[in-house]
């Protein structure tokens, strides 16, 4: 008896000089309530519409939370998100090194190095994105740049369809137009919208224009 009434007395001590506020700090974080309830290593599922794949999900790894009626994914390193067609060719793909998915309100956030890419190889770089699924939008408040094939347009605060084909720059900052050599550029798969995107620091940059350039004030 004597062999476990001593740690049981040193641990009911312990736990009487600790603060209320201590107490409930340590009961917080020990809730089950704030723990996974799943959680799958190397990730990989595919959202189908009328037997038609529509969008491809690779994680490294995947914890699902149900905390007070709201359920929600967490990707804590990282996620790879891409959107087909009726042809299951890409239209837009979405790279993060962490994201959240919320199920009920249908909308996914998406943080640090995120990269939005459309079906021509334009690409959106910013650290903080929201994709409302149900809505069909994507939108930023955080600093962008967008790459395309002859300039990089900067600013502060985006707002596009899911796809990147028709986005708006709430403030947008600047153009830097980039000469593009025909010649260097391989040929890439109809199936891919991955290609090498053009830096600010590139050697490829022109301080001349294109004669139809659009120009930010």
């Amino acid at each position: 008896m004597s062999r476990i009434a001593v740690p049981v007395l040193g641990t009911a001590i312990l736990f009487f000089a600790c603060k209320k506020n201590d107490i409930e700090k340590i009961k917080a974080f020990s809730s089950p309530e704030n723990l996974p309830v799943l959680e799958a290593t190397n990730f990989e599922t595919l959202n189908t519409d009328s037997g038609t794949v529509r969008f491809s999900l690779k994680a490294p790894k995947l914890l699902r939370f149900e905390n007070d009626g709201q359920i929600y994914h967490e990707f804590p390193e990282g996620l790879l998100l891409i959107e087909y067609d009726e042809n299951h060719k890409i239209t837009s793909s979405i790279k993060a090194d962490y994201a959240k998915e919320f199920i009920k309100e249908e909308k996914w956030e998406a943080k640090n190095n995120v990269v939005v890419t459309n079906e021509k190889g334009d690409s959106l770089k910013t650290e903080h994105l929201i994709w409302d699924e149900k809505h069909e939008t994507i939108f930023t408040e955080e600093y962008v740049k967008i790459i395309s094939a002859d300039k990089i347009i900067t600013g502060t605060g985006l707002t596009s369809d899911q796809s990147m084909q028709n986005w708006k720059i709430t403030n947008p900052k600047g153009v830097i137009y980039v000469a593009v050599d025909n010649k260097n550029q391989a040929q890439q798969p109809d199936n891919t919208i991955e290609r090498p995107q053009a830096e600010v620091n590139d050697p490829v940059i022109s301080e001349t224009p294109p004669k139809k350039a659009v120009n930010f004030n």
